[in-house]
């Protein structure tokens, strides 16, 4: 059955909430609701139907309440009734609590009020119900009631929680100076009301918020995985075979952080629908403004169909049937025969031998764990199990047993160590990898060297450690040793990194910012809390007093510091160091002056010299220096010193030996003519290129090189869409690209006709015709 609860959060929003106090920077009630947002938005999160939520504003400007007839009630309003709580609900919220303008409203009204609602809700049903009054103390409280009320809250079994701004707390260490009269007397009469209360915690708001960095742990309601008899042998064929009632529970299972949910943002058309009527909700997920909707997957299914429109039509999920892959076919195996595929195993719980401790790879034990214990009030099953318990650890041997949890599923085979405590005595179980599980990697050994040559070498001066090495290893590991680095409440040592103070940072961190969302939408997350990053690196204090074997370990080892990845980014010009300073030997800076005015002088002359071998990267550093001294005419000049090495390259090239060369060039030169907002250059410069390809002004046979480029598909002319300052449509570029082209190309090297590709002009389709014995050209 689920875990009911009923929590009333009393919010005092008098006019004295809105100052701010003992040096902080936000308001009283800020800091009040930093404690009741948390609370609230966690229990939303929780999405239980079952956790109800009320919220009563104290010393507001209005009364609204059940007993708002009656003396001592006034500005006491019930801004939530009690009930499940939704994000919409948290929205209105944050609008309602806001500092009032008055300073008068009685605790103890708002009290009665809260537990009346309690009361009306849980009626006698078990239900966890609590009372949290959040105040700064500072409004007129009737204390003459204090017996009637805790016998009351007593009566209805309601805790009591009591959390003051600036309360005195002498367990926390926390005293205010220059308390005001009122303030004091208030602070005396509530603690007697809790005092009086069976269930009852009195407190200063101050621990409460520091509290809340501290993750809570979700409580998780345990689900058995197995009931029924563990075996030993078989009961239905030997009297001596031995069968336990147990049961079988979980204690370690893999949690994963909150997943994300995919909505869209709904059309105004849709706005004004609620967010409670639309088709096909998700399960407790609602949405407030701005809102959203739900995102249904729908999957279809194709066959191919020359018949259908397309080729290809729809068939429906139901119209198809398994198929296993076998090699690049599949295997259709009949619903009737689909017993094949699967063990029809039965229930059965299983031990099958027994192995020593000594033989077990610790790795083998890493999977989620679970415990099996006798059937309860079965006293025959708690003396076998504890027997046999008290076997195995006396033998210290683990058992292999073999589990099908339910009829026709599968087996899983676990390894079973015995657990025993003063009150409690079970089987520790985790799944055994199959052998299709295991994946054996071979790793060199570490303490010997194998040649090429087969010698073994234990003594190595670069790959094989020395004992001087050993030893400061040796050392570094014993230093630092955290099993005894913290000390507990005595100050004795005790175990660092306890496995309960241990904490998915991820998890907690997600449910952190989606509960500041809930609350506010454009708010600002807190950082992540000191706690989920303490155990993200050593202790301060364990590396201070191991730094005098951290220093042996790298002098005897050699460490030095590796220096960053260079990034493969491309950059125009030469990268810069990260520090400024030169990479290379200084330079006399007259002399490195006088030769960078020489050069940009004869680049304006327009005599640009490009190197053929060394063609890309002088061309990037002509471009660099260029555009650099705003030299248009310059970069004209380059841009064509660049296009006559392609064309030296394509000239020169023996069959298509420079073509691949060629293609590079063109490519960087396109690159650089984007970049510089000069497309026409390159336009102009690829027109020419193919009439002088095409009209053999480089040689016979060159023809291949624009079929080449055209294969390419990239370097085409530039078009409006690259570039804003282009002319040239998709149209006019894919007119250049194909017009004007061969009908097909043949390529014969060493006696060997290769496939023939051929271009359709008008649509620009390349077809693969295989080759024939004759083919006619």
């Amino acid at each position: 059955m689920a875990d009911k609860e009923a929590f009333v959060y009393i919010v005092d929003v008098g006019s004295t909430t809105s100052n701010c106090n003992n040096g902080r920077t936000e308001s009283d009630l800020d800091f009040s609701m930093r404690y009741v947002w948390d609370k609230i938005a966690t229990t939303a999160q929780a999405s239980r139907k079952t956790w109800n939520v009320g919220v009563v504003g104290l010393r507001t400007d209005e009364t609204r309440n059940d007993y708002q007839d009656g003396d001592g009630y006034n500005n006491i309003s019930v801004l939530k009734e009690l009930g499940p709580v939704a994000l919409a609900q948290i929205k209105e919220l944050t609008h309602l609590i806001k500092p009032s303008n008055t300073e008068f409203g009685d605790a103890m009204s708002a009290i009665i009020v809260a537990a009346e609602m309690i009361g009306k809700l849980t009626k006698k049903l078990k239900y966890t119900r609590r009372i949290y009054l959040i105040t700064d103390g500072q409004g007129p409280i009737d204390g003459d009631d204090v017996e009637q009320i805790s016998s009351r809250l007593n009566e209805l079994d309601i805790e009591l929680v009591v959390l003051g701004v600036d309360f005195d707390d002498p367990e926390y260490g926390f005293k205010e100076e220059d308390k005001p009269q009122l303030k004091a007397t208030n602070e005396t009469i509530l603690k007697s009301l809790v005092d009086k209360c069976n269930n009852g915690i009195f407190g200063t708001l101050a621990e409460a918020v520091q509290e809340l960095d501290t993750p809570r742990v979700k409580p998780v309601r345990l689900v058995k995985s197995y009931d029924g008899p563990l075996t030993l042998g078989n009961p239905e064929q030997f009297a001596s075979a031995l069968s336990i009632n147990v049961e079988r529970w979980p204690v370690t299972k893999v949690n994963r952080p909150a997943a994300a949910t995919t909505v869209t943002v709904k059309s105004e058309s849709d706005a004004t629908q609620s967010t409670h009527t639309l088709e096909d909700e998700m399960d407790g997920v609602e949405y407030d403004d701005p809102q959203f909707n739900s995102v249904k997957q729908h999957r279809t299914y194709k066959i191919n169909d020359p018949s259908a429109p397309g080729g290809k039509r729809d068939v429906e999920f139901e119209e198809l049937n398994r198929g296993w892959a076998y090699g690049s076919t599949a295997v259709y195996i009949p619903d009737f025969d689909k017993s094949l595929t699967s063990l029809e195993a039965v229930k059965n719980y299983s031990i099958m031998g027994f192995v020593n401790m000594n033989k077990v790879e610790p790795f083998l034990t890493l999977g989620e764990t679970s415990a099996t214990v006798a059937r309860p009030y079965d006293e025959e099953s708690k003396l076998a199990l504890s027997a046999l318990i008290h076997a195995l650890h006396e033998s210290e041997t683990y058992a292999i047993a073999r589990l099908v949890s339910k009829d026709n599923k599968d087996p899983v085979i676990l390894l079973m160590r015995p657990g025993i405590e003063p009150d409690f005595e079970c089987l520790y179980d985790a799944p055994l990898p199959f052998a299709e599980d295991i994946r054996s990697y071979r790793f060199p050994p570490l303490d010997k060297v194998v040649t090429i040559t087969g010698k073994v070498l234990t003594e190595h001066p670069r790959l094989l450690p020395d004992d001087k090495l050993n030893q400061a290893m040796s050392d570094y590991v014993d230093a630092m040793d955290i099993s005894d680095f913290d000390h507990d409440d005595e100050g004795n040592p005790a175990e660092y990194a306890a496995l309960e103070d241990l904490y998915s940072p991820i998890i907690h961190r997600v449910n952190q910012a989606v509960r500041a969302r809930a609350v506010a939408q454009d708010g600002k997350i807190a950082a992540v809390p000191e706690i989920l990053k303490k155990y993200a690196e050593p202790p301060e204090m364990l590396i201070k007093q191991a730094r005098t074997q951290i220093d042996t370990l790298k002098k005897v080892a050699s460490l030095k510091k590796v220096p960053p990845k260079a990034q493969s980014k491309y950059k125009r010009g030469s990268a810069k160091p990260a520090s400024g300073r030169a990479v290379e030997a200084p330079i006399d800076p007259l002399e490195m002056l006088r030769a960078g005015e020489d050069e940009v002088a004869r680049l304006k002359q327009g005599k640009p010299k490009i190197d053929k071998d060394n063609s890309i990267p002088k061309f990037k550093q002509l471009i660099q220096r260029l555009e650099e001294v705003d030299d248009d005419k310059g970069i004209e000049d380059a841009t064509k010193a660049m296009g006559d090495v392609v064309r030296s390259l394509i000239k020169e090239s023996m069959g298509d030996k420079n073509y691949d060369r060629a293609t590079e060039n063109i490519g960087v030169l396109r690159e650089a003519c984007i970049g510089l907002e000069v497309p026409g250059l390159y336009n102009k410069f690829l027109r020419d290129l193919k009439k002088e390809i095409l009209s053999d002004e480089l040689g016979a046979g060159r023809k291949e090189m624009w079929g080449k480029l055209r294969l390419t598909g990239k370097l085409g002319l530039i078009t409006k869409s690259e570039s804003e300052v282009s002319d040239v449509t998709e149209d006019e570029a894919k007119q250049v690209r194909t017009s004007s082209l061969p009908n097909a190309c043949l390529c014969q090297k060493a006696n060997v006709l290769c496939f023939a590709v051929v271009v359709d002009e008008e649509v620009g389709r390349r077809q693969m015709i295989q080759p024939a014995e004759s083919m006619v050209i």
